[in-house]
């Protein structure tokens, strides 16, 4: 078992790093690990089935992370897009499979509905993965994506319930694998007990897990924490495949209903690093399961069939990409992420195969085109990154040096709403700025109104020169990445030591780097508008409003203090925890102290004599 182990480590440790640096991407890295150590390459381990029972379990993990990220009012959202995308997509190409399969290959009808269902089923695990590892997830076509995947995974409960009547042969617990506590009972008391448990999971998760994490984090043993959350979603698992339900579902509803919890963050960073290693053990065993000797001798119809899945279902998601009006590029970012099989195929395939709805060799070979089109699915995606979504960048290159207009003023870097206000202010005091923006079709907007606006990357030293940085007096970093702020802030830092400097802070963490990176100021994006909604609040809440004014700004001040000193401690957890308690217990006592103050002070005013003096001495 350690030297399976040893295998599968050493396999993912030189393969992913190569496929990285390639620009394959993590999941193309796995699933090239798997191919080589599998047993039609180097044969170093055996049969997959076993381990991709285990590995699946990091799809389950990866749906509670998911669920996570997703409050209910945002899945609300979703509902259009999850029931009405989700659901012709999967109605739509299990239909044209069917087709296919029973009057082109004239199956019997109960094997092409069987292997359509399948077929129409894209991979969670490739597609969630991809799109988050590549920042399209946050995209018009990755939040579609996402909707048509978590309904194919609430999809996956019908279909398990109408596979067995599709049946050549009467099927047990035990050769379906999996040992099913309702499987006996009449269809309707099935469907009682699994409305029953989704209820409970999420009323357990609303109303019972917040008192169980404060039991679990007042003990202050981090480890006991990881377990907890482990053991939390393997309960939620094992209880839904228990009613024949999915487990990637339960734990997906766990996530969505805890994604309002105060301990929501501390469970993502716990569960991040086991879901990251089982999935790549899945992909691994998802390459490792391609049976070269048949592709061999079947080469030309394994690859037919390759093809024509992918067309297939990349021209249903394309046509329905029109129909919901998903943008131009986006469509086409919707429709190629997921024009693939999906794990969850092979889930069905085991079942159907103990159903005997479909033969050894059909099951074989509907296996090997599945994981080919999953092995296929990132080097899609690729296509899409490096040659569709880069097209607007080849087609126009970032503007030379010679055509940017130098500052000895201010050079402003990113113009978008926050850089404009920045940009209108000191353009209306005199100044002249020197504006530098990367994004295309900001520019053209921008330049539709008349501003001058060059199209750069500011991260560039030559572009930078060429603004006029050596002469300038100050740099304006309005961008909204906070990767590429720090970027430009160490370049300036570096090559411009004379050059002031202030950013755009995206959050607490990001003013911690800004700060040790040594910029002269910046301003965290909502903390200012926050802050005077906040004293707005008091006022309605009927304080006076110089009092809420002046509780404000004692509060900003010290915020902002706080900020420089916990910089400091920014990295050592422990010390952090600390200062940070300290520092909130120090806001406490002087908001108390000045509100005490005021009241004196408002006494004295109304001729108590004997306070005013009191005042007078301090």
């Amino acid at each position: 078992m350690l030297e399976m182990a040893v295998i599968y480590l050493a396999a993912a440790i030189v393969a992913v790093p190569i496929a990285k640096r390639l620009g394959l991407g993590s999941v193309l890295g796995y699933l090239i690990a798997g191919i080589l150590i599998g047993p039609f390459a180097f044969g170093l381990v055996g049969d997959q089935t076993d381990v991709m029972h285990f590995a699946e379990f990091g799809v389950v993990m990866m749906l509670f992370l998911v669920g996570l990220e997703l409050q209910p009012s945002r899945l609300w959202k979703l509902r259009h897009s999850i029931v009405g995308l989700g659901g012709l997509q999967v109605l739509i190409t299990s239909s044209l499979f069917f087709a296919v399969y029973y009057f082109g290959l004239s199956l019997r009808w109960e094997t092409a509905l069987a292997i359509g269902l399948m077929l129409a089923l894209s991979s969670t695990a490739i597609v969630l993965q991809t799109l988050t590892e590549k920042g399209w997830i946050k995209q018009e076509a990755g939040q579609n994506a996402f909707s048509v995947l978590l309904f194919q995974d609430i999809a996956i409960i019908p279909i398990l319930a109408l596979l067995p009547l599709l049946a050549f042969s009467d099927i047990t617990s035990a050769a379906s694998g999996h040992s099913n506590l309702v499987e006996h009972l009449p269809a309707y008391a099935q469907v009682i007990i699994a409305l029953v448990t989704i209820a409970t999971i999420i009323l357990a998760g609303k109303y019972i897990s917040a008192p169980l994490f404060r039991y679990i984090a007042e003990t202050r043993l981090r480890e006991l924490f990881t377990l907890f959350a482990l053991f939390l979603v393997i309960v939620i698992a094992v209880i839904m495949q228990k009613i024949g339900l999915s487990p990637a579902l339960g734990t997906f509803l766990a996530g969505v209903v805890l994604a309002e919890s105060e301990f929501r963050h501390e469970l993502e960073v716990d569960i991040e690093p086991f879901k990251g290693l089982l999935l790549g053990l899945f992909f691994i065993t998802v390459g490792a399961s391609i049976d070269f000797p048949l592709l061999m001798t079947q080469f030309t119809n394994v690859m037919l069939f390759v093809c024509g899945l992918i067309i297939i279902k990349a021209a249903v998601l394309y046509a329905l990409a029109i129909l919901f009006k998903i943008k131009s590029k986006q469509k086409l970012l919707f429709t190629l992420a997921l024009a693939q099989g999906g794990e969850f195929a092979f889930v069905l395939l085991s079942l159907t195969s103990s159903l005997s709805i479909l033969t050894l060799e059909q099951t074989k070979l509907t296996t090997l085109v599945v994981a080919i089109s999953m092995l296929m699915a990132p080097l899609l995606l690729m296509f899409y990154d490096k040659i569709i979504d880069r097209e607007d960048t080849a087609q126009r290159a970032f503007d030379s040096p010679e055509e940017i207009e130098a500052t000895k003023s201010v050079i402003i870097a990113g113009y978008g709403r926050f850089g404009q206000i920045i940009g209108r202010l000191l353009t209306a005091q005199g100044y002249h700025l020197s504006i530098l923006d990367h994004s295309p079709s900001q520019i053209e907007l921008l330049r539709r109104f008349g501003n001058k606006v060059f199209y750069g990357d500011a991260a560039r030293k030559d572009l930078l020169d060429a603004s006029g940085a050596n002469d300038a007096q100050l740099l304006v970093i309005a961008i909204d990445d906070a990767d590429k702020v720090l970027e430009i802030a160490e370049l300036a830092k570096k090559h411009y030591p004379h050059l002031k400097i202030v950013a755009r802070a995206i959050d607490r963490r990001h003013a911690f780097q800004l700060i040790n990176v040594g910029i002269d100021n910046f301003k965290r994006e909502t903390f200012d508008s926050a802050l005077s909604l906040g004293v707005d609040a008091l006022t309605l809440l009927g304080h006076d409003k110089e009092i809420s004014e002046r509780a404000g700004k004692i509060f900003a001040e010290h915020d902002n203090e706080s900020l420089i000193k916990l910089a400091k401690l920014w990295g050592d957890d422990y010390s952090y925890g600390v200062a940070v308690k300290q520092r909130t217990e120090d806001l406490k006592q002087v908001l108390l102290k000045d509100k005490e103050e005021q009241e004196k002070l408002n006494t004295c005013q109304k001729g108590d004599n004997s306070l005013c003096d009191e005042i007078t001495s301090q």
